[in-house]
């Protein structure tokens, strides 16, 4: 059984229309994370699903469970702000017992589920419940502190005022017909005005019933704030990375002079190059495919055009966007990439004077420009960004998630110079972590750029920018 049916508040505004269990971990919702490990892991044959606001989300998204190997069926909880006991009160009768439970707002990583059945079997217990060893009282005082003695648990509390031991509960349990008794005999929380499956549990064990505890290891994150979606997406993608693929997209426009150069260069750093042309008439497409790119073709759309319909064909989990002229360093991408394990999209800043090279077009009145539209954005997105810094808002150097991507995708919609900062502001709409780092700015191998050849470029540049974050902030 996966209890699905809380408001999840605390994660507003994205759970007013999506439910917390739909919401993306690394590309796979938290709820189906759980349904693979329950079929994986533990055997598991047929899932209940308890839901409520927004179940039909949930139905929807998950079925009838044939494409995870399993039967899916639901019951419908009317009241979960009453509590998570009285929702699995009144599944009785309704779920043969004993059953597992998994909490639909909580991510395991590398998780030994699979030896619960074993322990299961091996005592009798009325109820077993997870737990872990947590060095920081502040999560255990968000979540169920459980104190264990002779191999069972003595003592639960929920969200404790004080911590005394290093023991925390987790959303895994094993329910047996003597919780649901517990369960009818406990009153509401004085404290929350709930009915706590953690307070039945707590009478089970003070009474003498035999309650468990089963030590989870791996990655745990019981996602409850917009902090914790954040660690646990940290969590599955640092584990992850070292396998993940990696796409580079270069949009070029008569860039015949320096492109096969930067194709060579960022070659040995990733899986593929894609390299857009976006009609040029000089060797760009070429010369690109020459050193080793996948060449595509479209008509004239401009540079956000470009760069968009190449992340639409990259085929790697991490994508990636540099310049086409050689203003940017594959030297600079470790930064990048160590920095996306923490974040869903990392962009470069060409502003810090130390890495802005001789000969490099970026002068102070351009370098001032970047820092001040990039400071306004950040200041009219602060809280979506959680205080994030922006320093340059035209650097085309960056990488991002590609479940990222997809989801900003239909939100992004311009075609030249403005594309980078709608990107950037999509992705802080979404709440997600936009992180920036330093990246080396080297002049230009050749060509002409079609940015910033001027300030008259540079104005018409601005001014675009300015624009799409203005219609953005204030048109929605």
């Amino acid at each position: 059984m996966i209890a699905a049916a809380g408001h999840g508040t605390r994660l507003l505004p994205l759970t007013a229309t999506t439910p917390k269990c739909l919401l993306p971990i690394a590309g796979e919702p938290i709820l189906g994370r759980l349904v693979r490990m329950a079929r994986e892991d533990l055997g598991i044959e047929e899932v209940v699903v308890l839901v409520g606001r927004l179940g039909e989300a949930v139905r929807r998204w998950l079925g009838d469970g044939e494409r995870f190997g399993v039967r899916v069926r639901y019951l419908h909880n009317p009241s979960p702000e009453k509590g998570l006991g009285d929702g699995i009160a009144r599944v009785e009768g309704e779920v043969p017992t004993p059953f597992v439970l998994l909490l639909g707002d909580e991510v395991y990583h590398g998780s030994n589920h699979a030896e619960l059945p074993a322990l299961a079997a091996s005592r009798r217990a009325d109820a077993v419940v997870g737990v872990r060893r947590e060095p920081d009282p502040r999560v255990i005082a968000r979540t169920c502190s459980v104190t264990p003695r002779d191999g069972a648990l003595v003592g639960l509390e929920e969200r404790p005022e004080r911590v005394d031991g290093p023991w925390m509960g987790t959303g895994t349990y094993l329910i047996g017909p003597a919780v649901f008794d517990a369960l009818r005999r406990t009153p509401p929380s004085r404290r929350t005005g709930r009915r706590e499956l953690t307070d039945a549990l707590d009478r089970l064990a003070r009474d003498g019933g035999t309650v468990l505890p089963f030590e989870l290891r791996g990655e745990y994150v019981n996602v409850n704030r917009i902090e914790d979606l954040r660690a646990a997406r940290s969590v599955v993608r640092t584990a992850s990375f070292p396998t993940c693929r990696r796409s580079l997209v270069i949009p070029a426009y008569e860039e015949a002079d320096s492109v096969a150069f930067v194709v060579r260069e960022f070659r040995p750093w990733v899986d593929e190059v894609l390299v857009v042309d976006g009609g040029s008439r000089d060797a760009t497409a070429r010369e690109a495919e020459a050193a080793g790119a996948r060449v595509l073709t479209r008509s004239p759309g401009g540079y956000g055009a470009a760069i968009a319909h190449g992340l639409d064909h990259a085929g790697g989990e991490v994508l990636i966007v540099t310049e086409a002229d050689g203003t940017f360093r594959a030297r600079d991408l470790g930064r990048l990439l160590e920095a996306l394990k923490d974040a869903d999209m990392v962009v470069g800043t060409r502003t810090a004077p130390p890495m802005i090279e001789e000969g490099a077009r970026m002068d102070p009145p351009q370098r001032w420009a970047n820092v001040a539209v990039a400071g306004l954005l950040g200041a009219l997105w602060r809280r979506e960004g959680s205080g994030t810094r922006l320093t340059d808002v035209g650097c085309t150097y960056r990488a991002l998630w590609r479940d990222v991507w997809l989801e900003v995708r239909g939100r992004v919609r311009g075609v030249g110079p403005e594309f980078s900062p709608e990107m950037m502001i999509e992705v802080l709409r979404a709440r997600h972590r936009l992180a920036e780092v330093p990246v080396h700015y080297a002049p230009r191998i050749g060509g002409r750029s079609k940015h910033s050849a001027g300030y008259g470029h540079l104005a018409r540049t601005a001014l675009r920018m300015l624009r799409t974050i203005g219609e953005r902030r204030f048109l929605g």
